[in-house]
């Protein structure tokens, strides 16, 4: 059984028992999220699309903490002396685990 949900943007496909990264929310650890904007559930009766969401589908997960991407560096260069700047930036993610798909 899997789902597609949307979150901030993106479509996830997700399993029961998935670690999933998505983009950073001032939660704890332990914490309980609940999406419910899922476009299609697949289970063993068939596959449900939804237009442009499942009516009365939610997927809920656990919150297991905060991690960092990898590095990112923003150089900048110009053909002047004393004109480069070098930057850098690590996104912040939430972790979760997948607990229950319900249709």
């Amino acid at each position: 059984m899997y789902a597609i949900i949307a979150d901030s943007g993106k479509q996830f496909k997700v399993q029961e028992g998935q670690q999933l990264a998505i983009d950073y929310r001032q939660t704890h650890v332990g914490d309980k999220l609940t999406f419910e904007n899922v476009l299609c559930i697949s289970s063993e009766k068939g596959i449900q699309l939804g237009s442009p969401t499942v009516d009365g589908a939610a997927v809920e997960a656990e919150v297991l903490g905060v991690s960092q991407g990898p590095k990112l560096v923003v150089q900048k260069l110009r053909r002047r002396k004393n004109s480069r700047r070098k930057t850098g930036h690590r996104q912040l993610y939430t972790k979760v685990r997948i607990d229950k798909i319900t249709a």
